[in-house]
């Protein structure tokens, strides 16, 4: 498999690492793979789910299935995206699992795709159906940040709709990294209050 240049630097940093993860069953490219979306993985459950306890389970398994198919990845689209949608699908079906009611009910808080990459999904195969619930939450969620804090909606934003690595954010916001990591947990705390208590249906 050879990389698609139209890769963003985080890209082809991904795709380097599932190449050493097939091809020299190097553990170390896989943890590296696991701590890099494990976060953002987890963050995406708990908003489909509201369950913490779903959301660990679900996050593992999306990193079960994905390593499992690791060679099925190519480079025609970042992995993020192959992960997220593998990982949403799966959440999917999970729900789709329960009864009615309990679906119903884990639709009124819900995903945190970035409309970049919910475009992305939308043209994999998502059903018309599907797509337009995803437009519908994107909106939703995009309503509820708006709520927080300008500092705290700024550290969501770069975090889960710009999909910045921590890094990234430090030297952005010109912050220390612990300093980056201790205000984000209190934004996603503060985003989950709003989301839990939110009225608003789908």
């Amino acid at each position: 498999m050879e990389i698609n240049e139209r890769l963003s630097e985080k890209g082809q940093r991904d795709f380097h690492l599932v190449r050493r993860a097939l091809d020299e069953s190097d553990q170390k490219a896989y943890a590296e793979l696991l701590r890099n979306y494990r976060d953002s993985i987890y963050f995406l459950m708990m908003k489909m789910t509201n369950s913490a306890i779903d959301a660990e389970d679900l996050t593992m398994e999306a990193f079960g299935k994905a390593f499992k198919k690791l060679d099925q990845y190519t480079s025609d689209y970042a992995f993020s995206t192959w992960l997220f949608r593998i990982a949403a699908n799966n959440c999917i079906d999970f729900i789709r699992r329960r009864r009615k009611d309990a679906l119903n009910q884990s639709t009124d808080i819900d995903i945190d795709f970035s409309s970049n990459f919910a475009r992305k999904t939308a043209s994999t195969g998502l059903d018309p159906e599907e797509n337009i619930i995803n437009d519908q939450k994107i909106r939703l969620m995009r309503e509820v940040v708006e709520r927080l804090k300008p500092h705290y909606r700024q550290l969501i934003e770069l975090r889960y709709f710009d999909e910045l690595s921590y890094e990234e954010i430090s030297v952005q916001l010109h912050l220390p990294l612990g300093t980056v990591k201790a205000q984000l947990f209190r934004a996603r705390e503060m985003l989950y209050q709003i989301l839990k208590h939110s009225k608003e249906k789908l």
